[in-house]
């Protein structure tokens, strides 16, 4: 092993060029591996916080009484749909009118609990199921109006779908490329051995005493360019943190546990390393026939 790891190592230092290209193109399929990693993760905790807030609101006539709405809320809860249900009163509406507009004495003088109607805040499983509920309150003849802010849905789902699809498209693109490159390179050098191989192979050395300082090679090309890909996305995040922390107040996304970039980068190193021996593999049956 200590030996086949010398060879390895030998081969490395020999063709600088080469090294630099095999180890450059697995960074920058690691960098975008992470990179959506992250960005994918991230929009599905939006999402998550999203469906954990109420997202319709329904607003009571006048005259409805409290029955109606206790009817309303089990024909509700019965489509399996609703995740949470919160009957807001008159009384605590004006309450959270007040605490909102506190700093206006104007907006808060000629408005009364008698003004404020009663409403229910519903939030879905799903997101997609929010259209369907949204129909269902205004079916309902005790309901005024319903607030349903549905374009905003609609395309914060739009957009999470297309950013995960464009990024397993270009993580599975970079991933063929880094094969195609890492089998080629360590194809070259296995062509520019071929004499010293010959030679090996006249000695008794046998198949796998030549190929594993190879897939030892593309080993080494694999984990270095997934420990820099992750580094240089890890680092984006953590310096972009505090505008992100800004922008998405509100929703606990932010800073990322360490825990979990390690994590990531576990998960990472055990790809490359899988990615890295289908390469070297695919080279040595090609030219060590």
């Amino acid at each position: 092993m200590q030996r086949h790891l010398k060879t390895a190592w030998h081969h490395i230092r020999r063709y600088p060029y080469q090294t630099s290209a095999a180890v450059l193109i697995m960074t920058l399929t690691f960098f975008v591996i992470s990179a959506f990693t992250f960005i994918i993760l991230g929009s599905s905790k939006i999402i998550s916080f999203f469906e954990s807030k109420p997202q319709v609101t329904a607003f009571f006539r006048e005259e409805t009484k409290q029955e109606n709405i206790d009817a309303l809320k089990d024909q509700l809860n019965a489509t399996g749909k609703v995740a949470a249900i919160r009957f807001v009163s008159k009384q605590e509406a004006i309450e959270l009118y007040t605490q909102q507009n506190k700093d206006d004495p104007l907006l808060l003088e000629f408005v009364t609990a008698d003004i404020l109607p009663a409403s229910l805040e519903i939030s879905t499983v799903k997101i997609d199921d929010l259209s369907g509920i949204s129909e269902m309150l205004k079916q309902s003849p005790f309901v005024e109006n319903v607030i349903f802010q549905k374009d905003v849905v609609s395309t914060l789902t739009a957009w999470t779908s297309a950013i995960r699809k464009i990024g397993v498209a270009l993580i599975a693109g970079l991933s063929l490329v880094s094969i195609f490159i890492m089998a080629t390179i360590i194809g070259i050098k296995i062509s520019h051995k071929k004499e010293e191989i010959e030679i090996m192979r006249l000695i008794g050395a046998t198949s796998w005493y030549v190929r594993w300082p190879f897939l030892f090679e593309g080993v080494f090309y694999a984990v270095l360019g997934a420990f820099l890909g992750w580094f240089v996305a890890s680092g984006v995040l953590l310096y972009a943190t505090p505008f992100l922390s800004t922008f998405l107040q509100g929703v606990p996304l932010l800073p990322v546990p360490p825990l979990f970039l390690l994590g990531l980068l576990g998960v990472e190193f055990l790809f490359a390393i899988i990615l890295s021996i289908f390469s070297s593999f695919l080279a040595v049956l090609r030219y060590l026939k």
